[in-house]
């Protein structure tokens, strides 16, 4: 990444993407948008046993949601559930054990599921940033499996149950980061060069995002958006970002602030007023005077041939894994 970009970034993220970003934004929302009735209505939320996705889950439960936690960690996913269901008072909360970054559980885990449940909401909130180039067992790079391959293959598989329901949603838990970085088609696994964790990140990121207008594009019935959920004091950031964690720590969001808009675009009646592919960027929430569209959020970087060949770039490793 360039200095000059980064250093836009990051004077943009302390003015925006921090807890004062938040409270300053947190004036303008219509608090009325979130009092919502989800009995009857289905949730998955990948990664839901931590951070934002269980700050999520707990937020839909509590509104009476039934939420589908897909998590790959048996033991602290069913803690998580526990806690989930004691504070919410709602048992209808289901633990699904799957690896994101395995083309192969990730399509079974979707096909079973579609098979014997319904769904109306899909929130692909699931992610990793690993700080050394690492192959999954299939012989992908391990951030681009999870975060970007793993995504698609579930949203993709799901598309077909989503229509089968009223008011279908998906939202994309992306990354402010993507800004940090031009889209590059050319190296989708890193195999060249130094390799550099923040910055594969910062390129999945953006490909959720291009995945996600072009969804839009192709799915008029269903309601795709995706979301940057400001810098939030979370499990993840700690681990995979520790120098940023111990000097922005007073400065980050809780992650019930950095799950505010996942649930404003997941559960309300404003949110699908908005047009389907947005890219919408912390703060906002219920504030959709500031939502920016992801055809001028990418910065025009990457032209209409680049947003086709990352996205055939995914269909053709979901077709290579499934072959074999």
């Amino acid at each position: 990444m360039s200095i000059y970009r980064n250093a836009v970034w990051f004077m943009k993220g302390l003015q925006e993407y921090t807890k004062s970003g938040y409270e300053a934004a947190a004036k303008h929302f219509v608090p009325n948008d979130l009092d919502v009735n989800l009995t009857g209505r289905s949730f998955m939320v990948t990664g839901a046993n931590s951070g934002i996705g269980k700050a999520a889950a707990q937020e839909i439960a509590a509104r009476g949601g039934t939420v589908h936690m897909v998590c790959r960690n048996k033991g602290r996913a069913e803690a998580a559930k526990d806690e989930i269901v004691e504070r919410s008072k709602n048992e209808n909360v289901h633990v699904h054990i799957v690896d994101m970054s395995s083309a192969k559980q990730v399509w079974e885990f979707a096909q079973n599921f579609s098979q014997n449940n319904k769904i109306h909401v899909l929130i692909n909130n699931a992610g990793c940033m690993v700080n050394q180039r690492e192959l999954t067992d299939e012989g992908l790079e391990k951030n681009f499996a999870t975060n970007t391959l793993g995504t698609y293959i579930l949203t993709t598989a799901l598309i077909p149950s989503l229509k089968q329901v009223e008011d279908p949603r998906v939202i994309t838990v992306s990354s402010g980061g993507m800004l940090t970085q031009k889209l590059n088609v050319d190296d989708l696994q890193f195999e060249r060069g130094a390799f550099d964790g923040t910055m594969a990140y910062a390129q999945n990121k953006r490909q959720q995002v291009v995945l996600t207008d072009k969804w839009a594009a192709q799915h008029k019935d269903i309601h795709f958006s995706s979301m940057h959920p400001g810098w939030a004091d979370t499990p993840a950031v700690q681990s995979s970002m520790p120098s940023f964690h111990a000097k922005m720590q007073s400065k980050l969001r809780t992650e019930a602030m950095g799950a505010d808009t996942v649930v404003w675009l997941a559960v309300s009646a404003a949110a699908i007023k908005q047009p389907s592919g947005l890219f919408f960027q912390a703060p906002i929430s219920q504030h959709p005077s500031v939502y920016t569209p992801s055809s001028i959020q990418l910065d025009s970087l990457e032209p209409d041939e680049e947003n086709r060949r990352i996205y055939l770039s995914a269909n053709e490793c979901i077709r290579m894994k499934r072959s074999r």
